[in-house]
């Protein structure tokens, strides 16, 4: 039987990943069986730029934690060699960063996690992995949104050009090109 003071100790560690965890917008439990120190190296350091920490942790503690959570449906994932990614700030990035270096290392594998307080299969973290950034989804929508502007000032100008060779006094407003477009429809 564990000593009293072991036992404490161990309650107070639950106690610190249960608070990580309550504030923690990623939870990641991933195998990190076959990887090499250069390699967890590198995967730390990445980690570390997305803002997230890594680190394994007895899965009786993180089973514990998770429990003092109120988080449910990890508990089988808790087999094995386990390492614990957690990030306060974002959790599409350091997603990214372990859905890449699991396809470059074939024994590394996501088991299961937690984003903003929801239980997510690893199926459902790596299509997450595979969307893109948030930087590269608002440059797309800038260049759908410049689009249109574009039009618009392609339609006002043609529309210029057309009262221009009617002989007409050209002061084109918006609201005129407006109601041109919607008389005509």
């Amino acid at each position: 039987m564990a000593s009293e003071k072991i036992l404490n100790q161990k309650i107070e560690e639950v106690n610190k990943v249960a608070e990580k965890m309550k504030s923690a917008k990623l939870i990641l439990l991933t195998d990190y069986r076959g990887i090499n120190v250069s390699d967890d190296t590198t995967l730390r350091r990445d980690l570390r730029n997305a803002n997230a920490t890594y680190d394994v942790i007895k899965n009786n503690i993180t089973r514990r934690a998770l429990a003092e959570c109120g988080i449910e449906g990890l508990e089988d994932k808790l087999e094995g060699p386990t390492a614990v990614v957690m990030s306060n700030e974002d959790y599409l990035e350091p997603s990214k960063v372990i859905y890449k270096f699991s396809k470059d290392n074939e024994f590394y594998k996501i088991k299961g996690g937690v984003i903003e307080g929801k239980v997510m299969t690893a199926e459902e973290i790596i299509t997450l992995a595979k969307l893109p950034s948030r930087e590269t989804l608002l440059s797309m929508l800038a260049g759908a949104l410049l689009g249109n502007i574009s039009k618009v000032a392609v339609a006002l100008n043609e529309v210029k050009k057309q009262k221009e060779a009617a002989g007409e006094k050209v002061a084109v407003t918006v609201e005129e090109t407006a109601q041109e477009s919607t008389d005509a429809e």
